[in-house]
């Protein structure tokens, strides 16, 4: 009697087993939902927009086959980044497995619609700064993912400019509205950051904010002459993001010498310092993989992706006047002629 009871719990134990087994399998057999939140449109520059679509290769090196076991769900504001808000709330109510954010706008979207939903960013200066992580070893709600934060980027775009033009007293710092994190004097910490910079090497910082979709660059340039600025910072920023080479087309027209973020020294600009915006792209598949693998993003390490490059545009130093110093050369990782 005693071994039937025991038979009768085995099985009973199986059939418990195969139930919980084929269930698993048949929620396994959905394919993962990926929701994305991009500060730009579907193209960028003529091409396809690269985040999705370096989002997508990354996904398929890991087995990922789309519309088989992942379905991306990206939402693109086409610069109206107020449109963010509602987005994420879409993608929030739709239950989706994870959602990737890049850049400040659409992460701070994103943690206002879900505190449960992972979420993976990119394209975030300082994300303890503005309060997306409490520290990068151990981020502790439900947001993870990559950076190329510099602490040390503010101090040296100071330094290089003053190696360039030793007289240099005041300068401009071009940033976007829309950067979460502002104080009460309405600077967000990348803002803030540079500013203290700007002063600790002896200059005369004038923060300038411009909006997407269409910035006032010529506002801005007015803005600019007005305060005697010498020199302008180009922060890595949305409303920015796209037009670095108008940028830096009207910075020669206004006689304006342009330093630009790392990764746009094709632009124009005279100088390009810093971690490539585009070097943290392939490392966000690898956390979107993780997360919907059952990591916690809590206790999952933002990485912090930092390759300084330094490109010296020679054409353009020649257009404004300027005789680049023969040690700042030997440095620089890329001479454009």
């Amino acid at each position: 009697m005693h071994s039937k009871r025991l038979t009768l719990t085995a099985l009973a134990a199986l059939a418990t087993t195969l139930i919980f087994g084929v269930a698993h399998a048949q929620q396994s057999s959905k394919p993962f939902r990926v929701g994305v939140l991009v500060n730009q449109g579907a193209s960028v520059n003529g091409k396809p927009n690269p985040q999705i679509e370096s989002l997508r290769a990354g996904m398929a090196q890991l087995g990922y086959v789309e519309g088989t076991n992942v379905i991306f769900e990206p939402h693109y504001p086409e610069g109206k980044l107020e449109r963010l808000t509602e987005f994420a709330a879409e993608l929030a109510a739709a239950g989706v497995d994870v959602i990737v954010a890049y850049g400040g706008p659409p992460t701070s979207a994103a943690r206002k619609a879900t505190s449960i939903i992972p979420i993976v960013v990119a394209l975030v200066a300082d994300p303890v700064a503005i309060g997306v992580a409490a520290t990068l070893a151990r981020p502790g709600g439900n947001i993870t993912g990559v950076t190329n934060h510099d602490t040390e980027l503010a101090p040296q775009h100071m330094a290089l400019l003053k190696e360039m033009l030793p007289r240099l007293a005041r300068i401009t710092i071009l940033s976007d509205p829309n950067i979460p994190g502002a104080d009460a004097s309405g600077l967000a910490p990348i803002e803030r950051a540079n500013a203290a910079a700007a002063r600790a090497a002896g200059l005369t910082p004038q923060v300038l904010k411009v909006g997407s979709p269409n910035p006032d660059l010529e506002g801005a340039f007015r803005a600019m002459a007005s305060e005697n600025s010498e020199a302008l910072v180009v922060l890595e920023v949305p409303s920015v993001f796209t037009i670095a080479k108008r940028v830096a087309e009207t910075g020669v027209a206004r006689r304006m010498p342009t330093m630009v973020w790392g990764g746009q020294g094709e632009a124009g600009a005279l100088m390009s310092y810093g971690t490539s915006f585009t070097a943290t792209y392939p490392r966000v598949p690898i956390y979107v993989d993780r997360i919907l693998k059952g990591a916690k993003p809590a206790e999952t390490a933002f990485e912090v992706v930092s390759k300084r490059e330094l490109v010296i545009n020679l054409k353009t130093a020649r257009e404004l006047g300027l005789t680049v110093p023969p040690e700042l050369l030997k440095r620089a990782h890329q001479v454009i002629e």
